[in-house]
């Protein structure tokens, strides 16, 4: 039996168009979710991974598959149900997954025969079987599983040509971040893969360059460091020779010898969630845990990279907390912190957060025509109503954010002391100039394709007549 695996693209986000730009490689993940469900598929069903974003096949032109499983985060979901009616119309069942039909579970019913809600490895036997014998369910209820029992991911399923190969060594957040979907879907509780099981699989990746997927690699408690600890030196006894980069929390600067096990086995950079530059904003996220002991970001960003680590620094824009000149002071902040790359993302009330029921219940959610709209949920779109902001005042200040922290003259200074402390120069140079291209990009997308009209959205007509909403409908 013939069994399609499909990630859905969404051509709004320029960063996923690597045809377009090359340097566009570097920010294209894996999806890692499906390599692993083909590592749990038995012999019999002969299955084929399909990721999008690295190409759009045609579709009619491949043997008719048996079954369709599509995984989709929100932004993604129109195009997964573009895909499931383009199936279904050829007579194939199609099941979805994922983070958005978990969360929008009623909704991705209408659109599909089957849909899995929650951690899909506890209930993939099931789908599987039932849809041998012509009896799939109209919904599948996953539940958190034991990593332990989940095989190596299909890295072999994929074709070549991404800059980063994907792994997972760890599941769950413990922060409940407002704005953040992790602990909906993964739940709270920090759950980890036997570090044996996580060193076979990296031997097992063709890539130098490796993204951990983990929400926070290291953790917060005593015993999540201890094992970060174990896992590092794990690698570096295999002599693993990967580069790798990944998710943490500030606090990883507090530990030395943490530090020192992640640089020698392999780290390239991390991605801290700084969130916002005010007392306020992060208490309104609910990320007080930057706030503990008064922290200063600069000295432990500095830590950070005295171990030949770059520092990629998150902010979010919109909060309620934030007033007009919000982007000079992200910007700033990351400037004074020494990132190295400032990833500004606006608020995004995303579905199944608490930030979601809050916006919707206050009339607060601007871009509602669903399914077309989910395509801008990408958090690089304004989606919402802000306390103070309009919509072209929310975009000024993402504008003036990016083009501070992106000029030539600030991206000069950076890389040219990355080049003086021996600290990565060269990514340093192509990674700060591929967010200065993208951030131009966006800024052109936000001309032609969103529009204000009152508290609502409109689209730019497209060339024929059509909008761009019809004409892109995708994820």
């Amino acid at each position: 039996m013939k069994l399609y695996l499909i990630n859905p693209n969404n051509p709004l986000v320029s960063l996923a168009n690597v045809r377009d730009n090359r340097w566009n490689r570097f920010r294209v993940w894996k999806p890692l979710g499906l390599l692993v469900l083909a590592g749990m598929t038995p012999p019999e069903w002969e299955i084929t991974v399909i990721d999008e974003n690295m190409c759009m096949p045609d579709y009619s032109a491949m043997p008719r598959p048996d079954l369709v499983g599509i995984t989709a985060f929100t932004s993604q979901a129109s195009r997964a149900y573009e895909l499931a009616n383009e199936f279904r119309s050829r007579g194939v069942r199609v099941a979805m997954g994922g983070i958005h039909a978990t969360m929008c579970a009623d909704e991705a019913s209408q659109y599909v025969d089957s849909v899995v809600t929650g951690e899909a490895e506890s209930v993939w036997a099931t789908v599987l079987n039932d849809a041998r014998r012509g009896q799939l369910q109209s919904i599948y209820a996953g539940e958190h599983v034991d990593l332990a029992s989940i095989p190596q991911a299909r890295h072999d399923l994929l074709q070549e040509g991404y800059a980063f190969g994907s792994i997972q060594t760890t599941r769950g957040c413990p922060f409940n971040c407002s704005f953040c979907t992790v602990s909906a879907f993964n739940g709270t509780r920090y759950r980890d893969r036997p570090v044996a099981s996580v060193i076979d699989e990296f031997k097992s990746i063709r890539e130098k360059y490796v993204l951990i997927v983990d929400d926070n690699l290291i953790g917060t408690s005593a015993a999540h460091i201890a094992r970060a600890k174990e896992l590092f030196r794990a690698m570096i006894a295999a002599g693993i020779g990967k580069k790798w980069i990944a998710q943490v929390t500030i606090n990883m600067a507090d530990d030395d010898e943490l530090l020192d096990l992640a640089a020698r086995a392999g780290c390239l950079g991390v991605f801290i969630g700084f969130e916002s530059p005010t007392a306020a904003g992060l208490a309104e996220v609910g990320k007080k845990f930057n706030l503990f002991e008064e922290r200063d970001f600069k000295v432990s960003v500095r830590k950070i990279h005295s171990h030949n680590m770059l520092v990629v620094g998150s902010f979010i824009m919109g909060l309620d907390a934030d007033e007009p000149g919000i982007g000079h002071r992200i910007a700033k902040a990351a400037s004074d912190y020494g990132v190295d790359i400032l990833n500004a993302l606006f608020l995004t009330p995303l579905p199944g957060t608490r930030l979601w029921d809050q916006m919707k219940g206050q009339d607060r959610i601007a871009a509602d025509d669903f399914p077309n709209d989910w395509r801008y949920y990408t958090l690089g779109f304004p989606t919402a109503r802000y306390k103070n902001f309009s919509w072209p005042a929310i975009l000024a200040e993402m504008n003036r954010c990016d083009g501070k922290f992106y000029s030539f003259w600030k991206i000069l200074r950076r890389v040219a002391g990355n080049f003086l402390q021996r600290r990565r120069p060269v990514v340093a140079m192509v990674t700060n100039l591929s967010y200065r291209r993208n951030a131009r990009l966006a800024r052109k997308s936000y001309a032609k394709l969103c529009l204000p009209r009152g508290n609502r959205w409109r689209v730019s007509p497209a060339p024929g007549g059509e909008t761009s909403k019809s004409k892109h409908a995708a994820a």
